[in-house]
């Protein structure tokens, strides 16, 4: 029986431990939370893995048919509990993290449960530990919120790449001699330039695909200069990525590190690079269909499947090889915004559906 209180109490304890992604320490303690509520509703205490200080969870039992991902770091920082106090009014539930994505932790609780600590950051120290985890299995479930308030699984994410332009001119006096020194501000600027032109031709050059649309390059954070009355040394362009295919990944990655200087003198540094791979449609069709069939049988209402830009943990399990549906967490809205909140009631049918689905994928092929 999943008692809806009881699941309050569990949300309540974990937003009440404030874990912010950039704070090692905060995440060790959320993971001690978490890892002691995961011990009492699962039996056993988890295998630890902390990775350049970064603390992830593993549940495993027996050789595991189903994987089940999540994340317990946030993009709070510390003390926002004080302007974002944790409280349930009217069915909505809200508090720093509660729907990105720790009401999707109090409803995943089941079969081999991987909880990392760095999914807002890019997890870059659980990437490895999520592939190894979702290899071998038949299906993954990602608990991230859902995509809308209707409660929308997600069935396709773009792939994610980041890059920095790093042009390196020469300083001199701006007053006495500025012909003395190459501008990087300058140099920014045409390669700011460059990179919108390269991302308006890429978006009608073939690397889109149906449901996923076009690849997106945006220009982002750009900073140069040191003083008022300097030629800028020194500029940096940062540079936000979103691709529908691996071979669009690809193609983007070729055209960024061939981008060349415009004024003389300067010279370009390309860092960066792929992130997440696009999880593509196909890794979450059966899934999808299968979700559906048991909502209907459950007496929910129909589920729907949207393709969205955002980037999960799901694009790992997916280019591992691994089925994927993501966005059976929480139903909401405000992710990393004021406005976060959880509609408490839907937090139990939800659960219900993913119980449904642990059971049945177990028994693939033959269920």
């Amino acid at each position: 029986m999943i008692a809806l209180p009881v699941m309050l109490a569990d949300l309540e304890e974990l937003v009440l431990c404030e874990s912010f992604s950039a704070d090692h320490a905060a995440v060790a303690r959320s993971a001690g939370v978490v890892g002691a509520l995961g011990a009492r509703l699962l039996g056993t205490a988890p295998e630890t893995i902390v990775v350049d200080g970064v603390t992830h969870l593993r549940w495993t039992f027996g050789t595991p048919r189903v994987l089940l991902v999540g994340h317990h770091d946030t993009v709070w920082p510390a003390g926002s509990l004080k302007t974002h106090p944790w409280s349930v009014v009217d069915g909505i539930a809200r508090g720093p993290g509660v729907l990105d994505m720790k009401a999707g932790l109090v409803q995943m609780f089941g079969v081999c449960v991987l909880v990392n600590g760095d999914e807002e950051v890019g997890s870059a120290t659980s990437r490895e530990l999520i592939e190894e985890s979702a290899r071998g299995c038949v299906a993954a479930f990602v608990l991230e919120a859902s995509a809308n308030e209707a409660g929308a699984l997600k069935t396709a994410r773009k792939g994610t790449s980041r890059y920095e332009v790093v042009v390196h001119g020469r300083a001199a006096h701006a007053g006495l001699e500025p012909d003395k020194g190459i501008n990087a501000s300058v140099e920014a600027a045409c390669q700011v330039l460059a990179v919108a032109d390269l991302g308006a031709a890429l978006g009608t050059a073939g690397t889109a695909c149906p449901v996923l649309g076009a690849t997106t390059v945006t220009p982002t954070l750009l900073s140069a200069g040191s003083t008022l009355n300097t030629v800028p040394a020194v500029a940096r362009v940062s540079v936000d990525v979103r691709v529908p295919t691996l071979a669009a990944q690809n193609r983007v990655d070729d055209l960024m590190r061939g981008l060349t200087p415009r004024t003389p003198g300067a010279r370009l540094t390309v860092l960066g690079g792929r992130k997440r791979p696009p999880m593509e449609p196909e890794s979450s069709t059966e899934l999808f269909a299968l979700a559906s069939r048991i909502a209907s049988d459950l007496g929910q209402e129909p589920l729907s499947g949207v393709a969205v830009g955002g980037a999960s943990d799901g694009n790992f399990t997916a280019a591992a090889g691994c089925p994927t549906l993501d966005g059976l967490g929480a139903v909401g809205s405000g992710a990393h915004a004021d406005t976060e909140h959880v509609e408490v009631a839907r937090m139990v049918p939800r659960t219900r559906l993913l119980a449904q689905l642990i059971t049945r994928t177990r028994r693939w092929p033959d269920g």
